[in-house]
């Protein structure tokens, strides 16, 4: 069984509720390669929950390098 089909997609504005971020970083990691959407709606990009993690996870952990 596929589990990403079976993944819920949630908007930029609820991807950055759930990573403690701002839409302009979810922009932002989509932008530099971080975070790819899954599907679109109309305009709107489509992610899927786990991919947001993987991708605050990556970005945290960078930050955290450069201090």
């Amino acid at each position: 069984m596929n589990r990403t089909l079976n993944t819920p997609l949630i908007t930029t504005e609820l991807a950055a509720d759930e990573a403690g971020v701002t839409t302009a970083t979810i922009r932002k990691w989509v932008q530099r390669g971080h975070l790819r959407s899954a599907d679109t709606q109309g305009r709107r990009r489509l992610f899927r929950l786990e991919d947001v993690f993987a991708a605050e996870r990556t970005t945290h952990r960078a930050r955290r390098h450069d201090h």
